[in-house]
């Protein structure tokens, strides 16, 4: 995050920014446990139920390091430059900032993301000024939609460096609204990666999805996911404060029957089943229980 968001300094460019949030969800904010009190110092892709957050770390740069990167997040949201606001992240925020040419820029984001896609800002200027407003167009959003004021623009002539730049005079009251898709994605390894052979992973916008047996039972890794994925439910959890979870139709080994032999001529038999995938950075926060990032994927 903090690599990437140096690289950042040199202009908007999306390679870095995508890194950067993917990382940001996904690598740092599961260290932090949702009360703030526990830690993780590694970010396991699959448990046993015996890997939780410690209330400290034999190494104590941990813990407020993970506290000083959630608690300055703003810095790394918007950048600003001569004639130019980027905004690499998205999330409910307003900014103050100042252009070379004295110019005095509020910009209020109003938005939901990640569990939405829809992402407005509004200006407040006490007069009009000339600057460009750089928003990034995740490598992931396919099918991404930008207007101001109510008039569509053309996403594919305003995107440079997976930024759409949007260089206007800009007057008080100004409403841009930015539509990101949050299509389920399916994420297949390299094939040397044995570990992950015949495996799939969830990712939907910015965040990795993951099987925990809080919501699906024990032995997980009979869950198989379907190669076509079928249509996502999403459920809002209240218990892991309003995040989205995903309720997909699965198959899942019937491992019962199989009795005390190691082996046997058949295969494990298969039954139609829902599968609820949370996000990943909010693991371990219910109760205790096994974990899986990488599924069984389906011919």
């Amino acid at each position: 995050v903090f690599w990437a968001s140096r690289m950042l300094g040199r202009g908007p460019d999306r390679r870095y920014a995508d890194i950067m949030e993917q990382a940001l969800y996904n690598g740092a904010l599961p260290g932090l446990s949702t009360d703030g009190k526990t830690f993780f110092y590694d970010n396991p892709l699959e448990s046993a139920g015996k890997h939780h957050r410690w209330k400290w770390h034999h190494c104590p740069c941990c813990p407020p390091n993970i506290a000083r990167l959630v608690t300055s997040i703003g810095s790394y949201m918007y950048a600003v430059a001569d004639d130019e606001i980027a905004v690499h992240l998205y999330g409910e925020s307003t900014a103050r900032l100042k252009l070379a040419n004295g110019a005095e820029v509020e910009l209020e984001q109003a938005t939901n993301y990640p569990w939405d896609g829809a992402v407005a800002f509004t200006t407040r200027l006490t007069k009009p000024a000339r600057f460009a407003l750089s928003l990034r167009i995740p490598d992931w959003a396919e099918g991404a939609t930008l207007s101001v004021n109510g008039a569509m623009l053309d996403l594919g002539a305003h995107v440079r460096d997976g930024y759409a730049r949007i260089n206007r005079e800009w007057a008080d009251g100004d409403r841009v609204a930015l539509y990101l898709p949050l299509a389920l994605r399916p994420q297949y390894a390299n094939p040397k990666v044995r570990q992950d052979a015949g495996r799939v992973a969830l990712m939907r916008g910015p965040l990795v999805y993951c099987v925990e047996t809080t919501d699906n039972g024990a032995d997980l890794n009979a869950i198989v996911l379907p190669r076509e994925l079928p249509a996502a439910e999403t459920v809002v959890l209240k218990d892991l404060n309003d995040a989205v979870a995903l309720d997909l139709k699965v198959e899942r080994e019937e491992t019962s029957d199989w009795g005390r032999p190691l082996y046997r001529k058949a295969p494990a038999e298969r039954q139609v089943a829902t599968a609820r995938f949370v996000p990943y950075h909010l693991w371990d926060n219910r109760a205790p229980g096994e974990m899986l990032v990488w599924v069984q994927s389906g011919k």
